[in-house]
């Protein structure tokens, strides 16, 4: 199912995943944006006293899911069939397509296709209740932080190919302050729960050193 959106107002490309109010993975997503507002990144994205790891991994995805969303959302006009004809993230890097399900044999395909595969993947695993409970005292699954690493691995992706193919689009929308800030937290959180492996980050090495040196 593919959902590019009708006016650029929305400026998302895949519908919100909203976490319902009340419950308690509300009252962590509240906290979590509570204390990014504090500017301490590194701080923000420690697991807080007293709660489960797992519930906070999944409130943090699901944020992320719906950042990139909005940051993809904003340069859908720039990122076509013809400008981005492969999924890249620079000349070294190249993605193909497999969810081992549906398409079991990676394919290669354009970043805009490719893109709308990940995110709608992404969308059905945060649906999935058996995967993401959000009712209390519903456990989550024994792979659960198998599945979390998966698709933190592939939002990493359409953050690689922002900066690489767009980042001049995204200048131009003065969006860049908003992208830095998403990608840094989204990095800060990986690495303080060791959630994608070193290799999968090394398209944009340089911008996470860089990052990190700052932040000391």
């Amino acid at each position: 199912m593919s959902f590019l959106f009708g006016s650029r107002s929305s400026k998302t490309f895949k519908p919100k995943k909203n976490i319902p109010e009340g419950s308690h993975q509300y009252e962590l997503l509240k906290h979590a944006e509570a204390t990014l507002g504090s500017g301490n990144l590194r701080q923000a994205v420690m697991l807080p006293e007293g709660e489960d790891l797992n519930e906070w991994i999944a409130v943090n995805t699901v944020d992320f899911f719906n950042q990139i969303n909005m940051l993809y959302g904003t340069i859908t006009e720039f990122c076509t069939e013809t400008s981005c004809s492969v999924m890249s993230a620079g000349p070294r890097y190249e993605y193909h397509w497999a969810d081992g399900t549906n398409i079991k044999k990676p394919i290669k395909c354009s970043a805009p296709k490719y893109i709308d595969y990940l995110m709608t993947w992404v969308q059905d695993q945060l649906d999935d209740e058996t995967l993401f409970p959000s009712k209390i005292g519903v456990p989550f699954p024994k792979n659960f932080m198998s599945v979390a690493k998966t698709i933190l691995k592939r939002l990493f992706r359409v953050y690689a190919h922002i900066y690489h193919q767009h980042f001049d689009s995204v200048m131009q929308l003065q969006e860049e302050a908003h992208l830095n800030t998403s990608f840094k937290h989204f990095i800060f959180f990986v690495q303080e729960f060791s959630l994608i492996d070193r290799r999968e980050l090394a398209p944009l090495q340089d911008l996470i050193e860089k990052l990190g040196s700052k932040d000391r």
